[in-house]
């Protein structure tokens, strides 16, 4: 099977907000709440991508001819692309009966850990499938990363010992999250968190700590203070608060803040290996991928998995090429253009 016969094996076993576009760009899915899109006016997810598509690779094949090198390494684990999946919950409720949450990140987990990536999991108001994640990354030798929601203080240290104790690689929290109405709602309180409760919580944490949710330089600065090893610059939190910018260009600035004190990755509207390239041209150390992988899952399973990372590391791999960077390391600022 091919990309394109896994993206027709994924038509129908989607839906209903989703709807498997040949292109993944937020259009068609604006407005739907719940759902994937984004809260009103519906543009967060399609400026993501839009943005990307406004950077441009500058060709320059006069240089060595060798096989481009993709690896990464993060926390002293080499990685074989600097692509991690994006966490994804709901996924009955935004994406279709076929799999449930904890079915799907059983499949993702186990096959981009073999695939030599790693798989940021969601959480939810069902303990058990954070609990049910941390088995699969157990099992996959500790490797992902259970992405926990901005809960309140007590229920984030009870999360945290499960992780602790099965010596999972990294532990991240999607702040951007803060927002949403059953986090507003629960006592003690749960949603935003100063920088003190941030460095209480990465302190409890056995494991490298990843703050998702970044949109700021000032933002990058306070989660280097509250102690992260990386940050995700996300604006997914775009789902409850709308007419944000889209992470590309945020990115530059928050790169100039906190660049060789955090590992910098960015998600949001990146849907191809080209779009790696660039992300990394403006000083991204990876990227998150999200719902790509669940229309993968969805046409294919565990083939399609592998499937869509091939296609995304061959496309990065061959911008390389076209661009002159031999790893990615070399890939700068020089190598796009903005018009």
């Amino acid at each position: 099977m091919n990309y394109n016969e896994l993206h027709a094996a994924a038509n129908g076993q989607v839906g209903p907000f989703c709807k498997n576009c040949p292109v993944c760009n937020g259009r068609a899915c604006a407005n739907t709440m719940p759902g994937p899109g984004c809260k009103y006016p519906g543009s967060t997810a399609a400026r993501n991508y839009d943005k990307w598509q406004e950077i441009f690779v500058n060709m320059d094949t006069l240089c060595p001819n060798v096989e481009p090198d993709i690896s990464f390494e993060m926390f002293g684990h080499l990685f074989s692309a600097p692509v991690f999946a994006a966490p994804i919950g709901a996924l009955k409720m935004h994406y279709g009966e076929k799999y449930e949450d904890k079915a799907y990140n059983t499949i993702l987990v186990k096959q981009t850990a073999e695939y030599g990536v790693a798989a940021f999991t969601g959480d939810g108001v069902d303990p058990e499938i954070m609990i049910s994640a941390s088995k699969n990354m157990s099992e996959a030798g500790g490797m992902g990363v259970p992405t926990i929601k901005p809960w309140n203080k007590e229920f984030i240290f009870e999360k945290l010992d499960i992780l602790n104790a099965r010596g999972i690689f990294a532990a991240a929290m999607d702040i951007d999250g803060a927002g949403l109405p059953f986090l507003k709602a629960m006592n003690p309180n749960a949603g935003s968190k100063s920088v003190e409760e941030m460095r209480e919580i990465v302190s409890y944490a056995k494991m490298p700590f990843i703050i998702k949710g970044i949109m700021t330089a000032k933002g990058a600065v306070k989660a280097y203070e509250a102690g992260a090893k990386a940050i995700v610059v996300s604006n997914h939190g775009g789902r409850v608060q709308g007419g944000v910018p889209s992470t590309c260009e945020v990115l530059p600035e928050i790169v100039d803040a906190v660049k060789g004190k955090l590992t910098i990755l960015v998600d949001g509207g990146i849907r191809s290996g080209v779009d790696v390239f660039k992300a990394i041209a403006l000083g991204a150390d990876a990227v998150l991928i999200g719902r790509p992988f669940v229309n993968a899952i969805y046409g294919s399973a565990e083939e399609g998995v592998k499937i869509y990372l091939d296609k995304i590391c061959n496309e990065l791999r061959d911008t390389m090429r076209m661009c002159g960077a031999a790893a990615l390391k070399d890939i700068d600022a020089s190598m796009i253009s903005r018009f």
